[in-house]
């Protein structure tokens, strides 16, 4: 046994973040933000250039016996998308690697780029590269999206104010229900192949699982208003990690009101068919991708 050895769980994804960009050092002026918020933010002259990276796994991100390929394409660009509206700016251009093995045709490809050239379509999203690899653990899809934000209009992690209010853009926790749904019809088909998959009256929560949508129109929404956060980050690890991240950023505190944490009907029904407690949800499920602000101003989202 090596005692010098840390195993990676002691510290979590956070903490192993930290550890990482603990000594990186910034050679150019050109680099205005690094490691730290939900996109890097380069100077490019007039405005900002955004710089955001994701890699989906499958087994560990997605599960391919109840994940429509067309879906995943989707969505593994919806949660690039995400990370560029968080900095309060748009997306412009994206590049995509797919790692795949030969269990893999060129059929299952053009499923997972047709889902990928949609997502492109709907946010007016330009796809100017990639690459393609071949792989022996499964698929793997890594999509870097470049965008860009007026100097005056980028909002950070930090910037959060005393006595402001928490705004979040959408109900929490549907994503996380539809993911339970799915993984218990997988473990029942696994036992009883003959059995039908019950997923009746669970349309939205499979929805926001399988093809989320990023809140570009939020951004333009409050922009609309003359409305600019201090602060803002998506929700992608659930409500509660995220809070962590904003008040920390901010080096402030906050206090959340169980009864003001939206929940869809559907989910808080299905959370407790599961015995699970639909706050937990929210605080914790993730991959919601609704965009979490404070604001002096009590905002209405559609």
């Amino acid at each position: 046994m090596d005692d010098n050895r840390t195993e990676l769980e002691r510290l979590g994804e956070f903490g192993l973040i930290d550890r990482l960009a603990d000594g990186v050092k910034i050679y150019h002026e050109s680099t205005i933000k690094g490691i730290g918020d939900d996109a890097a933010v380069i100077d490019a002259g007039d405005k900002y250039m955004l710089l955001t990276t994701d890699t989906l796994v499958e087994n560990v991100h997605f599960n391919l016996m109840y994940t429509p390929l067309k879906h995943l394409g989707y969505k593994s660009a919806i949660v690039n998308f995400s990370d560029i509206y968080a900095m309060n700016g748009d997306v412009r251009q994206i590049v995509v690697s797919i790692a795949m093995s030969n269990r893999f045709s060129l059929e299952a490809v053009e499923e997972i780029y047709d889902g990928i050239k949609k997502a492109c379509d709907l946010y007016q999203v330009d796809l100017v590269g990639g690459d393609t690899t071949s792989s022996t653990s499964g698929l793997i899809i890594t999509i870097t999206a470049v965008g860009e934000v007026a100097k005056d209009e980028i909002v950070y992690r930090s910037g959060g104010k005393e006595k402001e209010l928490l705004v979040v853009t959408g109900n929490l926790g549907a994503a996380f229900m539809g993911l339970q749904v799915l993984e218990r019809e997988r473990q029942i088909y696994l036992e009883n192949p003959a059995i039908q998959p019950a997923l009746e009256g669970v349309d939205y929560i499979l929805e926001r699982q399988l093809k989320p949508e990023a809140r570009k129109d939020v951004i333009h929404y409050l922009k609309s208003l003359g409305v600019k956060p201090t602060s803002m980050i998506d929700v992608s690890d659930g409500l509660a990690s995220e809070v962590l991240h904003l008040c920390k950023a901010g080096n402030l505190g906050c206090a959340l009101y169980d009864e003001k944490i939206p929940v869809d009907q559907e989910t808080f029904r299905v959370a407790r068919e599961f015995n699970l407690d639909p706050t937990t949800c929210a605080l914790n499920g993730g991959e919601d991708y609704e965009l979490l602000f404070p604001s002096n101003k009590l905002i209405t989202i559609k």
